[in-house]
């Protein structure tokens, strides 16, 4: 008998009825091929489970590394946030090392020098040189405030559970 029958259920529903049709006529090849269709939807129903089970292991692990390329992309980030607050934190030194260096070197001249106006003139230009440090503090504060909002908004969208 070579005839297709549906799998799963209603093919194991099949061959218990071939099965027992068969144990009641005494027709041993009808109940032996009722023994095989179930023990065929028995395995076809199994590899269908295991084959389910494979496809959401293989989605945990992708769920996983997607998780892991994601913090390793956020501490990328977090890492260079953090070298280019270093980076102007040396250059607002740097600046006002040359701003105390410049400071004292017209101190020295007007001092040399002895006339009230020269050390009028070194006060000026601290004062200018300390505007220009507010300046370019605000400067700095405003361009590293904008940094961290763009690195956070693209550290959020790669991965919107790490707050």
């Amino acid at each position: 008998m070579a005839e297709e029958t549906a799998g799963g259920l209603l093919g194991k529903v099949a061959g218990k009825a071939k099965e027992a049709v068969g144990s009641v006529l005494g027709n041993d090849e009808l109940e032996r091929e009722g023994k095989l269709q179930q023990a065929a939807s028995e395995a076809e129903v199994d590899a269908a489970r295991k084959a389910e089970e494979a496809e959401q292991e293989k989605a945990r692990a992708d769920l996983l590394a997607a998780k892991q390329e994601n913090e390793v992309e956020r501490q990328r980030l977090q890492n260079e946030m953090a070298a280019k607050e270093r980076e102007a934190t040396i250059e607002r030194d740097k600046m006002q090392a040359e701003a105390q260096v410049e400071t004292e070197a017209a101190r020295r001249k007007a001092a040399v020098e002895g006339g009230k106006q020269m050390q009028e003139t070194a006060a000026e230009v601290a004062e200018q040189r300390a505007a220009q440090d507010r300046v370019e503090d605000a400067r700095d504060v405003a361009r590293l405030e904008q940094e961290a909002r763009r690195a956070e908004a693209v550290a959020n969208a790669i991965d919107p559970e790490v707050q």
